[in-house]
């Protein structure tokens, strides 16, 4: 049975997560071909899992999973969550509707009284134990969405134990329906659990779309309903036990099912019908990435569910179509190995999702930001790297305009050379122009126009020291960065925010800096979702941590810029109480002042000054 686990422990790596995409120049790719019945699905499962346990021509490549790393929307009176393109929410651990504040820290979801004089802790609620949990909110509905894993029973022997370490576990994505109408009592309507791992939603309107990548019961151990391992032999069968797995399995064991609590009788079922998945033409491994369609307005149980057996780790959405990306690198390098699959999904009807079309370009993806819709038409910055495994290769990054064609998304225009020997740090597209940030040493900002989609072309090119990392709007002609200083040798020194004139795209300029001090960092370097832009008052805001040399933490809060033709003034500097605060993870304007939020409580500060205001600690 330990020759099995280790068997099993490499299908996971090889096929369940898996996604062998076709290497080669950007361009088009073959459809998703959906499987014509559960029994033709089980077949090529059965088929794949089988030639890879042998080490056959199903082995897929190793996958490289892309890292999830917005433009803040305006209500009345109040900031929403930073998100990239308008009209599409994304999920955070922050939310308000203007005169609540909902977040989640600790295992719970707190809502809090935000008009008052002082915030207070309305009502608070338990959450499934785990972590990961995020917010989307419609109305009197919030939809928290949460990873859970729980130990699968391992050997009583300890020695067994440590011999199968890692242990395995099984995941499930937790979708629970709160009704928040009465914010004091907030109430759990309905849970739906699904077998695998929660990866991100969008919502548009009152639709979610929930994307869920689910790994083959058939691989897990010890098997639902035999034997506890305990009293399994430790023999070397080569993989028989897992062979036979294999053999007698059936549609359950590779297709995630949901459990539906609450609202009356649970209701367990099918995730997403055998119909409804799709795989690519070369296989992909064995996992299976849902796209679950849910309106909130109706409740949490799915009105349409889409399958793609492949890996998906990145994901973008524009108010009418939903990207799902994933990459791979070759078991065997060769020039140009990556490739990144991208798979289009209308999302414009409000009661369904549907396929329409995919394609490959060269390379990988930094993040969200690296894929943009705009005027029909899909903006792919991607960097290629052929050095792995080949010294004398040099990496550049590329943009590549991709337009749907007969259900393919094929290359309608290419450029490259962006940031030889360089990556890509920071991306991003506004209207018919593009941003792309890379660095090694020095921080190239390209400026492109990509108004003829067959022929992009870089118009500019700004060199200075450092990068940034997250770049955002701040006017007609203005764009703000977020990032690290460096030295002249590359080495970063600490966060730095940066005003960059592109009023002229042929010659972008830094009109202002702020360096914030060595060891400092912000959690806005990575996740957009920490950065607060106020146009009303040209106010930034983002969380700021510094740590002096010895490595003690000297400053944990907040730091607001106020962004202007003069540059960058800074307008305070928050922190919550008491001496040793909990770093500030979100910044919101309600009604006219600056709300805080940590893991530890909810402040209101002066927008004007960023000074003042009550504490609610969270008990």
């Amino acid at each position: 049975m330990l020759r099995t686990r280790h068997l099993v422990a490499a299908m996971l790596a090889a096929c369940a997560t898996g996604s062998a995409l076709l290497p080669g120049t950007a361009g088009a790719a073959a459809r998703l071909t959906a499987f014509s019945s559960c029994a033709d699905l089980v077949e090529y499962a059965k088929r794949h899992a089988l030639e890879t346990i042998a080490g056959g021509p199903g082995q897929p490549g190793q996958v490289m999973p892309t890292t999830e790393r917005g433009d803040a929307v305006q209500g009345e009176d109040f900031s929403s969550t930073n998100v990239q393109e308008p009209g599409v929410d994304e999920p955070d651990i922050v939310k308000t509707d203007g005169s609540t504040l909902f977040t989640v820290a600790g295992g719970r979801l707190r809502a809090v009284d935000a008009r008052g004089a002082v915030p207070r802790v309305l009502g608070s609620l338990a959450l499934p134990d785990g972590g990961d949990h995020q917010l989307l909110l419609r109305g009197e509905r919030l939809l928290v969405l949460s990873n859970l894993s729980s130990p699968v029973p391992l050997p009583v022997d300890q020695g067994a134990a440590e011999r199968i370490a890692p242990y395995p576990s099984r995941n499930a994505a937790v979708l629970t329906e709160v009704d928040v109408a009465n914010p004091a009592a907030p109430r759990v309507v309905r849970r739906l659990r699904v077998d695998g791992r929660y990866l991100n939603a969008r919502l548009t309107g009152s639709v979610a779309r929930v994307m869920v990548t689910s790994t083959p019961r058939v691989f897990e151990l010890p098997r639902p309903g035999g034997p506890p391992m305990a009293d399994q032999p430790e023999v070397d069968d080569g993989g028989a036990t897992l062979r036979a797995a294999i053999e007698r399995s059936g549609p359950s064991d590779w297709v995630p099912s949901y459990t539906l609590e609450g609202g009356g009788p649970t209701v367990t079922r099918a995730a997403v019908d055998c119909q409804a998945v799709r795989r690519p033409p070369e296989f992909s491994g064995l996992d299976v990435l849902t796209v679950l369609t849910v309106d909130l307005a109706k409740g949490v149980e799915p009105i349409d569910s889409d399958g793609l057996m492949a890996a998906g780790e990145t994901v973008y959405a524009s108010p009418s179509g939903l990207y799902l990306a994933s990459q791979r690198v070759p078991t065997q390098p060769s020039p140009a190995a990556v490739s990144t699959a991208i798979h289009r999904f209308d999302v414009s009807s409000a009661t369904a999702t549907e396929y329409r079309a995919s394609g490959e370009v060269q390379g990988s993806l930094l993040n969200q930001f690296s894929l943009s819709e705009h005027a029909g038409n899909l903006r792919v910055a991607t960097t290629v790297d052929p050095s792995a495994g080949q010294p004398a290769g040099r990496s550049q990054s590329f943009v590549t305009v991709l337009a749907e064609r007969a259900g393919e998304l094929a290359a309608a225009g290419r450029v490259g050379g962006l940031g030889r020997g360089e990556r890509v740090f920071a991306v991003r597209f506004i209207g018919d122009t593009g941003y792309v940030v890379t660095f090694r040493q020095v921080d190239p900002l390209y400026t492109l126009d990509l108004s003829q989609p067959a022929r992009p072309r870089v118009l500019g090119e700004l060199k200075i020291r450092g990068y940034s990392s997250y770049l955002h709007p701040v006017g007609p002609d203005l764009l703000l960065g977020v990032g690290q200083d460096a030295t002249d040798q590359g080495m970063v020194q600490g966060t730095q925010v940066s005003l960059f004139d592109v009023s002229n795209l042929t010659a972008p300029r830094r009109v202002a800096r702020r360096a914030l001090g060595t060891g400092a960092s912000s959690e806005a370097e990575f996740d957009h979702h920490a950065f607060l832009y106020w146009p009303a008052t040209r106010l930034a805001v983002l969380p700021l941590s510094i740590s002096a040399p010895e490595g003690e933490l000297s400053f944990s809060g907040a730091l607001g810029l106020r962004v202007g033709a003069a540059g960058l003034g800074e307008v305070g500097r928050v922190s919550q109480p008491p001496a040793q605060p909990a770093p500030i993870r979100r910044t919101l304007v309600i009604g006219g002042r600056l709300f805080t939020v940590s893991d530890q409580g909810v402040q209101a500060a002066s927008l004007a000054t960023l000074t003042g205001g009550a504490f609610v600690r969270f008990s």
